[in-house]
């Protein structure tokens, strides 16, 4: 069994026992999301596979926090906020700005891209360096600001 599923198993036990409720809810989630993708992709996930998994659940509460806040819904978004935290423990460690740009930047050589008609092959090879460890939003950033310096 992957050692992130073996965590979020023993953390989920630990906030039942701790009846802490926010907590055991947001890992129920998280357990649930991991067992329905495993389901759909018929095979145990591999540790990139569950890393894409938590930084799309991470996304999706971020949007959520934007909605709530456009709603003044204070308390729902302090919610998702503290989901986002605990969901976040389980996530790799993401990139420095650094690391980033010089990942976009050998896949802008590699792929020997010239402008932003090449942005797609550029975005493919970076993000199979990248593995979850940065959103792909700030990819694409990146990989525009570097194409633009041709």
């Amino acid at each position: 069994m992957n050692n992130i599923i073996s965590q979020i198993d023993s953390d989920f036990k630990d906030a039942l026992k701790n009846h802490d409720e926010l907590r055991t809810s947001t890992l129920r989630l998280l357990k649930s999301s991991i067992h329905n993708l495993e389901i759909e992709k018929q095979h145990e996930l591999s540790q990139e596979e569950i890393w894409q998994l938590i930084n799309k659940e991470i996304k999706q509460r971020r949007d959520s926090i934007d909605q709530y806040k456009a709603g003044k819904r204070e308390d729902l978004a302090q919610k998702e906020e503290t989901e986002i935290k605990i969901i976040s423990t389980y996530a790799p460690a993401q990139l420095s700005d650094e690391e980033l740009r010089k990942i976009v930047k050998d896949a802008v050589v590699k792929t020997n891209a010239k402008d932003a008609s090449d942005m797609g092959k550029v975005m493919k090879e970076a993000m199979l360096q990248i593995k979850g460890r940065a959103d792909g939003s700030k990819v694409s950033q990146v990989a525009i600001e570097e194409l633009k310096r041709g």
